[in-house]
């Protein structure tokens, strides 16, 4: 399989899962991850207004050394819950995982975010 094959499989895994959350997702806002070799990031998406809630990425965390990456990926979970409580939000988010695996890194941020209270 070379590069433009993955990126195509990748990127048709994202949409299958983006289409399954239309249908599940109604009223709920969406948590978007995305990870690179490095670093994740993460948003709150409210779909129906369009707009961007909340913002939480591994640069924002502190103790940045000595961590796994892993470890990074819990702590933005935990920010990002905290940044959720902050302002007014629906009781439970929906997490769309883009094309990825859930486990590693994307079920550390998930598990940071049910940590500060967030029903996922």
């Amino acid at each position: 399989m070379n590069l433009k094959d993955k990126h195509n499989h990748h990127y048709r895994r994202a949409l299958r899962v983006r289409k399954r959350l239309r249908r599940v997702a109604d009223g709920y806002w969406r948590v978007n991850i995305f990870r690179s070799h490095q670093h994740i990031y993460a948003q709150v998406i409210d779909d129906k207004a369009a707009k961007t809630m909340v913002v939480a990425n591994d640069f924002q965390i502190k103790a940045k050394t000595g961590l796994t990456k892993s470890q990074k990926a819990f702590m933005v979970g935990q920010l990002l819950g905290q940044r959720l409580k902050k302002i007014k939000s629906p009781a439970k988010v929906v997490i769309d995982k883009g094309g990825y695996s859930y486990h590693g890194r994307v079920a550390a941020l998930v598990e940071g975010l049910r940590q500060e209270g967030i029903k996922v």
